[in-house]
């Protein structure tokens, strides 16, 4: 069980438009009571470079977007429950695959190892959706345990990202 402590939230980004707004998710969940630690892919961080001090700021802790060195203390607290939105094609391909090529990834399947609730939001575009390796890697995540909410389109100016849904999501799996 929790203690008294803000249950704290993983949220961990990838390149796809609604990274952008990001701080909205964020915000939300402190809302909510979470504490949020941000990770980013490399070029979802690329993305957001001008903005990571105040989303850094925002949060309280560094965004992470690269491993720590051996022997380095962890700069984050314990995760509680982990968000991946928003969730690209190639982001849930090579998570189910169990590619660690990057932060994010790697603290995906950790978090599936060590069993920690872990949610996905995708949010990619139809033609990749319909790809045969997009329901394969659906399988394989849901079946290691993640919980992998709808997809989202990727396509259009105007994306209508459901980061309270994805939020409320990851609290039903608190534990």
């Amino acid at each position: 069980m929790i203690s008294d402590r803000a249950p704290v939230l993983y949220l961990l980004g990838s390149a796809a438009p609604p990274v952008l707004n990001i701080a909205v998710a964020v915000e939300q969940a402190q809302a909510a009571g979470w504490s949020v630690c941000l990770g980013l892919t490399p070029t979802a961080a690329g993305w957001l470079a001008p903005y990571l001090p105040g989303l850094e700021a925002l949060t309280g802790h560094p965004v992470r977007t690269s491993y720590k060195l051996p022997g380095e203390p962890d700069v984050w607290p314990a995760a509680d429950v982990v968000l991946l939105a928003p969730a690209t094609f190639n982001t849930l391909n090579r998570w189910a695959l169990g590619l660690t090529d990057s932060f994010v990834l790697g603290y995906a399947c950790e978090a599936l190892g060590r069993g920690i609730p872990t949610v996905a939001q995708p949010c990619l575009n139809a033609g990749l959706a319909a790809h045969p390796a997009h329901a394969r890697s659906l399988e394989a995540l849901t079946a290691a345990g993640a919980q992998i909410l709808p997809g989202q389109p990727a396509e259009g100016e105007e994306l209508d990202f459901p980061w309270a849904e994805a939020l409320q999501n990851a609290a039903s799996r608190l534990v």
